[in-house]
């Protein structure tokens, strides 16, 4: 499975967040709105991509 990869983007504001959500995006590589990154299709990438859900889109 980890030969898969998945684009996520940053869709919405970190601000009024709390601060291990920004952490989680931060540990996705996402640092801008609309910034992407590609990673590897794991059990803990998906679980940091389910914590914050709602500021990502996610494109398998």
């Amino acid at each position: 499975m980890a030969d898969k990869t998945i684009k996520v983007t940053l869709v919405k504001s970190v601000i009024g967040t709390k601060q291990d959500h920004r952490a989680t995006v931060r540990g996705l590589g996402l640092r801008k709105l609309n910034s992407s990154a590609m990673l590897e299709d794991t059990p803990a990438v998906r679980g940091m991509i389910r914590k914050v859900a709602y500021l990502v889109k996610c494109e398998g």
